[in-house]
């Protein structure tokens, strides 16, 4: 049995009626032969990797009165034919069909009864290829580990042997609620010492970059004061209430059709470009991929709002996901992501000046949340109270048709693998990322790499 970090957490909090904490991946594949069984083979790669990849096995139990945050336990009644699925698209299995197939699976809660994962083999698209709709909750993974558990469940060549024998798992027993309250009262009498520390700590970095070291030594001298008061000499991290200070602007998002309170239903599209062309672009204007990525953002968002009429005068505000990642985690299967906010210039029609302030806006962003340690911005929902970040998710759904937020859409460029991965002999064509929305933010566009190529996946309501 281990706990759910907060960030973790925090997206089984985010859940409403019809805002869903589950992330998701379209993987399509050609067909190495007419007999090829892409289902058997589907399901028979993750019943042997369910001993090996700890994220397949655990299911949530939930903290009596949400006193404290979850706990992850190996599901005493794993069911595999639960998680493993297959459908047929109807001829003749065009693109539009595929996206409304997916738009329709990821518009439905998952059920934290069981591991908060489900797959779909999806048989019948046109030229004879199909598809894997992977759909995982973000508690479990972030797009990083999404993506190493996308490798290692694809192979490097057509003919590499499967890595994976079965492998025996013992699963857990089912706590009894008198476990989890006291483990929950033990944790509540430590919090408010944590948070103590985590505020002493966040206030000697901010002071110290800004050149005010005589605040930065008081408050390292106090926090150790207070760490070795309790026996404690670990280091804290960040406040919820500093963390919007450092990364979020002071002003409210210009209005969009999407900035609004969320239905049940989804709408899914998805493009690809070469990742070459975007190299090039790169070079030529003097950023990033990202910037270039950023823009083309900006310029299609711009294109979209002038057919409806609906194009603000201010630049739009986009919210960009950045792994913390280092490669030292003990434990891979965890959120170790944050975010930056840039403005998008939407407002520009000069395609070379959206790539510069692309760049400049990141740049920015950048500074801004280098001014708290990385570690401190995952860490810090540790010490916030599932009964209160609830509450706050409530209380935005509530006010999002009447305050705009400081974030129109939500944008993530996640690096994929550059060479060709297989699944049981057959070659990945695209993966097309599929994320998540929420109320007021009702737009998301992630991009993903692979080979040469970026996949684009826009979700919307």
């Amino acid at each position: 049995m281990k706990q759910l970090t907060g960030l973790d957490a925090t997206f089984l909090y985010m859940e409403t009626e019809n805002t869903y904490g589950h992330v998701n991946g379209l993987a399509i594949y050609e067909r190495p032969s007419p007999d090829f069984d892409p289902y058997a083979i589907v399901r028979e790669r993750y019943s042997t990797v369910i001993g090996h990849l700890e994220p397949y096995r655990r299911r949530v139990v939930e903290v009596p009165f949400g006193l404290d945050h979850p706990y992850w336990i190996a599901d005493p009644d794993f069911d595999l034919d639960y998680h493993v699925r297959e459908i047929g698209l109807a001829p003749p299995g065009a693109a539009d069909q595929l996206a409304e197939q997916v738009a329709r699976i990821i518009g439905r809660p998952m059920d934290r009864r069981h591991p908060l994962w489900e797959v779909y083999v999806i048989e019948g698209l046109e030229d004879g290829r199909w598809a894997i709709l992977s759909k995982t909750h973000h508690a479990t993974i972030d797009g990083a580990s999404g993506v190493m558990m996308m490798q290692l469940l694809n192979d490097d060549a057509p003919d590499s042997e499967w890595p994976f024998p079965p492998v025996e798992w013992v699963p857990d027993q089912v706590p009894t609620e008198g476990e989890l309250l006291r483990k929950a009262i033990s944790h509540l009498v430590s919090n408010p010492v944590k948070a103590a520390g985590l505020q002493l700590r966040i206030i000697r970095n901010l002071a110290e970059s800004n050149g005010l070291t005589s605040v930065g030594e008081v408050a390292t001298r106090t926090r150790r004061l207070l760490s070795s008061a309790v026996g404690r000499s670990d280091e804290a991290t960040a406040t919820d209430e500093q963390l919007e200070a450092v990364s979020v602007p002071p002003v409210q998002a210009p209005p969009t059709p999407w900035n609004a309170r969320v239905g049940p239903h989804r709408r899914f599209a998805m493009r690809s470009t070469s990742l070459s062309n975007i190299k090039r672009l790169k070079e030529a204007t003097g950023g990033t991929v990202n910037d270039v990525v950023m823009a083309v953002c900006a310029g299609a968002l711009r294109e979209y709002l002038l057919r409806h009429e609906a194009l603000p005068d201010e630049p739009l505000q986009a919210m960009v996901p950045v792994s913390i990642r280092t490669g030292d985690e003990a434990d891979p299967w965890t959120n170790r992501v944050s975010s930056i906010i840039a403005e998008l210039p939407t407002d520009s029609d000069d395609p070379l000046e959206r790539v510069a302030r692309c760049r400049t806006a990141m740049e920015g962003a950048k500074r801004q949340f280098e001014l708290v340690p990385a570690d401190a911005l995952a860490e810090a929902t540790d010490y916030t109270s599932p009964v209160v970040a609830t509450a706050a998710v409530r209380l935005v759904a509530r006010l999002s048709n009447r305050v705009n937020l400081p974030v129109n859409v939500v944008i993530s460029n996640v690096p994929g693998p550059r060479k060709p991965l297989y699944f049981g002999g057959a070659k990945l064509d695209h993966y097309i990322p599929v994320s998540t929305i929420s109320d007021n933010v009702g737009l998301n566009i992630t991009v993903h790499s692979y080979e040469d190529q970026l996949d684009f996946g826009l979700v919307s309501d």
